[in-house]
């Protein structure tokens, strides 16, 4: 199953800010790391975080751990040279037990997303602080910094300590952390198995408290071939949900997302993000 090209770079001149449209050319050859990365700077902050709508359903500009993971996304297909400021500034805001609050307080509440703005932030929480720095161990600059060290501890920590299955993102995010982290850390090949055990053959995952039709899917917990998550699922599963996938882009050329819309800035922002990932997932998988 084939996808179009061209009608995804239209659609991206039509529709995506000008980081998609970067990252998209990127993919395709044409263009530089400088390029993708001067655009990620203008979601930068003095403190050295990302705000400013990066992360589509939080448009606050302050910097936010829901802005770091979507920097990270980045800097793990273009290193530069303000990662570990990122960690620095992530390093500053982790709480005493490790890991990170879902949300810092809002300066700018408007078009956000209530689980964002109603986040407390004296709490620490697995799902962000799992993804974050699962996106984190993609880049290699990063490695060994201290912030990643501590939220890696505090991750392993909390998974070893779920006794049931976990709510859907919590469950893909601590998969991808313990992928992310299989080859370096000895404990993260047992805690998978376990995880194994919460999760349906056929990946399909409902996100609780989401739309009627909003499910996780087996891309979404392992997303690399030739990593060990994907051992949770048969071939056919992964290539079912490749074909899935590759017949998701619309008619205008882009992908989308079964979120719930927030604002409209947020739903073309999403859309942006959805086609460049998509692309990347299929590109890696051989399917593009």
């Amino acid at each position: 199953m084939s996808i179009d090209l061209s009608a995804a770079a239209g659609f991206m001149a039509t529709h995506a800010r000008v980081l998609d449209r970067r990252r998209f050319q990127h993919l395709m050859g044409e263009t530089d790391d400088a390029a993708v990365l001067a655009a990620l700077d203008a979601y930068r902050n003095p403190d050295g975080g990302y705000g400013w709508g990066l992360e589509p359903d939080l448009r606050s500009p302050e910097s936010q751990p829901g802005a770091a993971l979507h920097a990270f996304e980045v800097f793990a297909d273009v290193p530069g040279p303000h990662a570990r400021a990122l960690c620095d500034w992530l390093d500053s805001v982790t709480l005493p037990d490790g890991g990170l609050p879902f949300a810092l307080p809002l300066t700018v509440p408007a078009g956000t997303a209530p689980w964002w703005a109603g986040a407390d932030p004296k709490s620490s929480t697995l799902q962000i602080t799992a993804i974050s720095a699962a996106s984190a161990h993609l880049v290699p600059d990063v490695a060994g910094h201290p912030w990643l060290d501590r939220a890696t501890r505090y991750c392993l920590d909390a998974i070893e300590a779920l006794d049931e299955r976990p709510p859907a993102y919590i469950l893909a995010f601590a998969v991808r952390f313990l992928d992310a982290v299989h080859d370096v850390r000895p404990e993260a090949p047992g805690l998978l198995r376990r995880l194994a055990g919460y999760v349906p053959a056929d990946g399909r995952i409902a996100v609780e408290g989401g739309k009627a039709d909003e499910f996780l899917r087996p891309l979404d917990l392992a997303p690399l071939p030739g990593r060990p998550a994907r051992a949770l699922f048969a071939d056919d599963v992964i290539a079912a949900d490749l074909d899935r996938v590759a017949s998701s882009q619309q008619e205008d050329g882009g992908w989308t997302v079964d979120y719930a819309k927030i604002s409209p800035a947020g739903v073309l922002d999403w859309r942006g993000h959805a086609t460049v990932s998509a692309i990347g997932l299929l590109r890696r998988n051989g399917r593009a």
